[in-house]
């Protein structure tokens, strides 16, 4: 069942309130009576035999909740914990201080948990495995030559033109929808909707199946999507839905055995790199965006097909914050009115620039910025350090992996005040660092970041200017790792 307490307030631990006013990131509860810093075996655990652990997790059908079971593991056990699943081990921290402490000891080739379902669906159809999944110096040469085509400035000046004419567009169709299929009278009509298929599309019809890379739109608010468009989405759904139990078992062993979660998630996998190396193929010679950028390349090929790849899944990570952004802005009709009146004065000064409207609305970052804090799409940043580091006084040995647990850390009083409510002027504020992580940190943050963070931007500013009103449905909302369900009133 979905958890039903997902708006409950923020957990809180009176023995670490000592934390805010230390200089050190030790609390005396956990020191020895010496003082020494503690052993890597005396991290609270959460049993030691890993399969026994997997078992449990399947039983409970806690891959599907993962968040929450590591928000009760942080309850139960303090604000550091070690965790065995099947062939995994991690350590699990949740507290800006030591997420700190481990990004400053990442190294110049920052390395995450490699997700090895993914690696060898690519290993078995002898697919290049790209920039996600690299580690080392080809990771970071494959790496710099990217952020120069999607990440610095001049880029978003590329392509948040043509996001914006996407963005504009899906308001428009809204409008129509709701003028045609609403209840009451001109002008005043409303209807009630799941909008979770139309953000799919959107995202899928802005960012990276076509329009970003290659200049080009697919038609996905017409009435008659394409079977293809529709496929894919399914394709990227069910790789998700499949991935967390296999992050845990050895994929070799299921490939072998002809496992069905496995054949699953490879079916996935198959139609999503057809689905990429299709559109390659049909525009390699196009000279639009991305592509005419990369085309000053020798490997540009290879290059644009590791690229669409990537901002293909890029789809699913923004159309589910964007569906709690709006639902979040409907249960709060006051911070609807303001970001509404700031977008409204922002448009007058920037005469039909984006990307003035943009800098002009600050809330509209901080409504993004809010969502992902209270319902991240990925749950963890990792990293191994690369030298030994010392965590809540404990001694961490380099290349442990070591997990960012952001869904408590976005609820916790800790960090946050008032984490249960949704308030996005707290982000205006400098304040302390490393609490906003959605997108991950440093050289190995997401690289389709800059076009996600404008996109969402982009469709709330949309949203405000074409005087859509959102209400909230009385609806249960079912929050997962990945993916959600509800309900507005326009």
């Amino acid at each position: 069942h979905p958890p039903t307490d997902v708006w409950q307030h923020g957990f809180s631990f009176p023995q670490w309130r000592c934390l805010r006013n230390l200089s050190s990131n030790v609390c005396p509860t956990f020191r020895r009576s010496g003082g020494g810093v503690r052993d890597f075996q005396e991290i609270p655990h959460t049993g030691s035999n890993g399969w026994i652990n997997l078992l449990r997790f399947w039983k409970d059908g806690r891959f599907s909740l993962l968040h929450k079971h590591m928000e009760n593991t942080f309850r139960r056990l303090g604000p550091i914990y070690r965790e065995s699943l099947g062939s995994q081990s991690s350590v699990n921290i949740m507290l800006p201080m030591d997420i700190g402490e481990l990004f400053r000891s990442e190294g110049l080739h920052p390395r995450r948990m490699t997700l090895q379902p993914w690696a060898t669906h690519r290993e078995t159809r002898r697919h290049s495995k790209g920039v996600f999944l690299k580690n080392g110096t080809e990771w970071r040469s494959d790496r710099l030559l990217l952020n120069k085509e999607v990440m610095v400035a001049s880029a978003v000046r590329r392509f948040l033109p043509l996001l914006d004419d996407v963005a504009r567009d899906f308001c428009h169709s809204l409008r129509q929808r709701v003028e045609t299929e609403g209840d009451g009278e001109r002008d005043q009509r409303s209807m009630t909707l799941d909008p979770s298929p139309d953000l799919f599309r959107f995202a899928l019809e802005g960012q990276s199946s076509c329009h970003v890379l290659y200049g080009e739109r697919i038609g996905l608010f017409s009435s008659s999507p394409s079977e293809e468009a529709e496929r894919f989405i399914w394709a990227v759904e069910r790789m998700l839905a499949t991935t967390p139990p296999l992050l845990y078992l050895p994929p070799r062993l299921l490939l072998a055995l002809r496992a069905p979660l496995w054949t699953q998630h490879a079916t996935a996998w198959d139609h999503i790199f057809s689905h990429g190396a299709s559109l390659s193929h049909t525009h390699t010679h196009s000279h639009t965006l991305i592509l005419t950028h990369t085309h000053t390349h020798t490997h540009s090929y290879s290059h644009i097909h590791k690229l669409t790849h990537k901002l293909e899944l890029q789809d699913i990570n923004t159309a589910v914050p964007l569906q709690f952004a709006l639902f979040e802005l409907a249960r709060n009709p006051d911070v609807q009115e303001r970001v509404r009146a700031q977008v409204l004065s922002s448009w007058e000064q920037a005469s039909g620039d984006p990307q003035k409207a943009l800098q002009g609305a600050p809330l509209l970052k901080g409504v993004v910025k809010e969502t992902l804090r209270l319902y991240p799409v990925g749950i963890t940043v990792q990293r191994y350090p690369v030298r030994d580091i010392v965590l809540q006084n404990y001694r961490v040995p380099a290349g442990t992996l070591v997990q960012v647990c952001l869904y408590p850390l976005g609820r916790s009083p800790e960090v946050f005040e008032c984490p249960e409510r949704f308030e996005p002027s707290r982000w205006a504020a400098s304040g302390e660092g490393f609490r906003s992580l959605a997108f991950g940190f440093g050289s190995r943050q997401c690289v389709g970041r800059r076009i996600a963070e404008n996109e969402m931007q982009l469709l709330l500013l949309h949203v405000s200017d074409a005087d859509l009103i959102l209400l909230k449905r009385p609806t249960d909302v079912k929050y997962y790792s990945c993916l959600s369900t509800s309900k507005f009133h326009i």
